[in-house]
Parts: C-alpha cells; sequence; structure tokens
C-alpha cells in the first residue's frame, strides 16, 4: 500500500493533502530511495536536465583542475630534483622525508576509516529503523498537525525539518500524553541521524584531504626513488647483469640462509656489500643508551649505531596489523621465524634500520624479497612486496624508502590464511639462525629512531 493512502486514514475527514503529510512522504521517500516513483514520459527521459548538465560542467572542470595541479607538481618535482644534482646527502634526506610523510598519512588514513565504520553502521541502523516505522511517522505528524496551534513550515522535506517539527509541537504543549512518548522517540532517533551525517561527513572530509596528500606525497615520492636508482645505475655499470646473476644462484640454493651465504660469496656486489659490512658495519656499543646523532647525517656510508645496542628502537617497515609472531605456529606444523604484518594494498616500505643490499628479487614462496646485512653479524629479510626499489650492494638508512606492497598476500606460508590482504614477513638473524626480533621494535612512536 501507497505511503499517501497510510496517511489519508489517519485524517478524521477528506482534505487536500497537507504540509505535514507532504513532509511524512518526502521524508520518507529520504529514507528509503528505493521507494517506486511514477514513470516519466519516454521524452523526458531521454531529455537532459539543467541540472545534470551543470553537474557534467562542474566535473570537467575539476578533472582540468586536476590536470592543471598534477602537471605543477611535475614541474615542481622535476626543479626540486635539479637543485639536488649530485648532492647524495640531499637526495637521501628527501626520501626519508617523504617516506616518513607517506606512512604518516598512511596511518591518518587508516584511523579515519576505523572511525567511519561504526558510524556508517550505526547510521544504517537508524535509518533502517525510521523506514520501518514509516506509517508511524506518518501518523504522528498528521496527528500533530491536527492537534498544533500553528502551521509547520511550509516544504518541510528533510530529516532536519521533521525533527524541528516535532520539538515545535512538543514545546507549545499541543502533544497529547499518548503521543508524546512516541514523538519524543522519534525525534531522538531524527537527532541521532542528523548528528551521524554531521560526523561522518566530518570525517570523509579529513579521509578525502588525507587520500589527496597521500596521492602527491606517493608521487614526489615515487620521483625521487628513480632518481635514486638512476644514480644508483650510473655508478653500478653492471647492475642489470648482477640482478639477473643473483636470480640464477637464488635457484641454486634451498633455504634463505643458502641464498644469504651464496650471495655473500659468489654475486660480486653481494660480496663487496658483505666485506664492507664485515670492516665498518659493526660500530662498538657504548655502554647504556647509543648515540643517535649518527642518523642525522644522510650522507654516511655505513651504520651509524651497532645493531645490538639499538634495542627498542626499530620501527616496523609497513603500517599494519601484526598477525603472527616469532615462535609461533606457521600452520604448517612448525614455528614462524619471523613476524607477519597484514597491510594495506600499495603501502610503503621502509628499512628499520641501516644495511647492505646482498639480495633483492623473487625467492621461492617468499614472493619478492630483500635481505638487508646490518653489520656485526646480523641480517635482516623482508618478503612479501609486489615491488622492491633498491639493487644489490647498495647502502640504505634507516627510514629510507626500498619497496611497495600489492594488493593480495604474495608469502606462500600465509596464503592460506591470508588469500585477499597482503602480507609483510620480517625476520632477523644472527650469525645464520633466526632471533626473536620483538627486543628490537619501539614501543611506542617516540621512540622510533628517525632517519
Amino acid at each position: 500500500m501507497h505511503l499517501f493512502d497510510t496517511a489519508s486514514r489517519a485524517l478524521p475527514r477528506p482534505a487536500p493533502i497537507s504540509i505535514a503529510l507532504l513532509l511524512c512522504a518526502s521524508f520518507a521517500a529520504s529514507l528509503s530511495p528505493a521507494v517506486a516513483q511514477p514513470a516519466a514520459p519516454a521524452q523526458q527521459a531521454t531529455a537532459i536536465s539543467p541540472d545534470a548538465i551543470k553537474q557534467r560542467e562542474e566535473e570537467l572542470e575539476a578533472a582540468r583542475e586536476q590536470q592543471r595541479k598534477a602537471a605543477e607538481l611535475q614541474q615542481k618535482l622535476k626543479a626540486d630534483i635539479a637543485a639536488i644534482g649530485q648532492d647524495r646527502s640531499k637526495l637521501n634526506q628527501q626520501l626519508i622525508e617523504i617516506a616518513t610523510q607517506v606512512r604518516s598519512v598512511e596511518t591518518r588514513i587508516g584511523e579515519t576509516e576505523g572511525r567511519l565504520r561504526p558510524l556508517d553502521s550505526r547510521e544504517q541502523q537508524v535509518r533502517a529503523s525510521l523506514d520501518s516505522r514509516r506509517a508511524e511517522i506518518v501518523e504522528v505528524l498528521a496527528a500533530l498537525q491536527r492537534a498544533g496551534r500553528r502551521t509547520p513550515p511550509a516544504l518541510l522535506v528533510r530529516p532536519e525539518d521533521a525533527l524541528q517539527s516535532l520539538r515545535t509541537a512538543m514545546l507549545l504543549g499541543s502533544v497529547v500524553p499518548e503521543l508524546r512518548g512516541r514523538a519524543e522517540k522519534l525525534a531522538a532517533d531524527l537527532g541521532e541521524l542528523l548528528n551521524l551525517r554531521k560526523t561522518i561527513a566530518t570525517e570523509r572530509d579529513i579521509l578525502a584531504r588525507d587520500r589527496d596528500k597521500l596521492k602527491e606525497d606517493s608521487v614526489r615520492l615515487a620521483a625521487l626513488v628513480e632518481e635514486r636508482q638512476r644514480k644508483q645505475s650510473a655508478i653500478e655499470k653492471d647492475v642489470e647483469a648482477e640482478g639477473a646473476r643473483a636470480l640464477n644462484l637464488s635457484r641454486q640454493v634451498e633455504g634463505l640462509q643458502g641464498l644469504i651465504t651464496k650471495m655473500e660469496q659468489d654475486l660480486k656486489s653481494a660480496a663487496k656489500a658483505a666485506a664492507t659490512a664485515s670492516l665498518q658495519g659493526a660500530p662498538a656499543a657504548p655502554p647504556g643508551k647509543p648515540n643517535l646523532g649518527g642518523l642525522k647525517d644522510p650522507a654516511r656510508l655505513s651504520p651509524a649505531i651497532a645493531f645490538a645496542s639499538a634495542k627498542g628502537l626499530f620501527a616496523l617497515p609497513v603500517n599494519g596489523r601484526k598477525i603472527r609472531e616469532f615462535g609461533g605456529s606457521d600452520g604448517a606444523g612448525g614455528v614462524d621465524k619471523g613476524i607477519s604484518l597484514a597491510t594495506k594494498a600499495g603501502a610503503q616500505v621502509t628499512t628499520p634500520c641501516d644495511g647492505w643490499v646482498v639480495y633483492a628479487g623473487p625467492f621461492r614462496s617468499y614472493g619478492q624479497l630483500l635481505i638487508l646485512n646490518a653489520g656485526g653479524g646480523y641480517h635482516v629479510l623482508i618478503a612479501g612486496m609486489e615491488r622492491i626499489s633498491v639493487n644489490i650492494g647498495q647502502f640504505v638508512l634507516t627510514g629510507e624508502p626500498v619497496a611497495t606492497m600489492g594488493t593480495t598476500s604474495q608469502v606462500a606460508s600465509i596464503l592460506a590464511t591470508t588469500a585477499s590482504q597482503p602480507v609483510l614477513y620480517v625476520e632477523f638473524r644472527k650469525d645464520g639462525t633466526p632471533i626473536d626480533s620483538g627486543p628490537w621494535w619501539a614501543a611506542n612512536e617516540g621512540e622510533k629512531v628517525r632517519g
């Protein structure tokens, strides 16, 4: 039965459709957009309304504005990169700063999405409740109009107007006692719906701004990474040949330790990195807390602090939720030798520490694998990314961007439980033996080391 039929029975006698009933019908329609509407004539269906034309013009103008901003950003990036020139320290500093910004915005986006989920769910519940009580809304508002001393404002078509009508009637004392409770409940639900809408709109504005910021920062980061790798390739003339040789060598070994040993013995760039690490990569651990001042030097070519003395200082390589711990079950009868972090698609991966890249590429069931020699017999293994942006032999700094996540899990041992979400696997080794990385991770944001 149509909503207007229900409304007509609430009136004591036949009468023209009242403002209150117009309110009820239009408000109920706003709660349930799927309510059937009279079919428009065929010629009207094909006509383009002025509003539609205006909307298309606005969309076109927005697209042009985006293109203009993108062109301006590209020009600025070219100028910034040209200004950096051959200054490695400036390039490293900008890479770390922009990567930090990207991860900070990723965190804010995750927090906003977390706040929106329960808000959206509650809004749906309230809307569904009000929609299921359309007949009651008709009855209460029609009764209010009959009993009221004042005519409600004209063209009440929004939840705000319905709420104002209820409140006005109750303040004027025109609601009979048996209707007051029903009117108050409707007013409370309408008020909650309006507050939810305002809060959701504010959160979505925040989310949109952060997503725009992330897009711009990601473009800038990609340009800086490309410049870093271009300069690295200019230094290491045989980067591509070394990469191909690394892949061939990786097929000759079974496990991770065999891969590390093979790389550092048989691959020229990895062997050079390992030799440098053994000479320079283990600064003496001072008594007490290490001096973090060395981390402020973006031109350094060896670790600023000894790996062993950096416990409690490392930031996780990616924003995400820890789903597996060291020593826990790996789901195949064994135990996990590292930790696993569920991440967002496309998340930025940064290095937790200084180190030399001794392997970068696909390896068996690990997907894309990155291995860093951190000096002092320590290695850091990071796996599950979609794309790695550093080369074997390269020295990378704490917080430097080195890879990005894909859209699904790449690590075979995790596919069974988290196939639809990207997962990063992180493992620490000391003299070839997996160790618990837990003591190295910072407990809170303020304790993390920054490059």
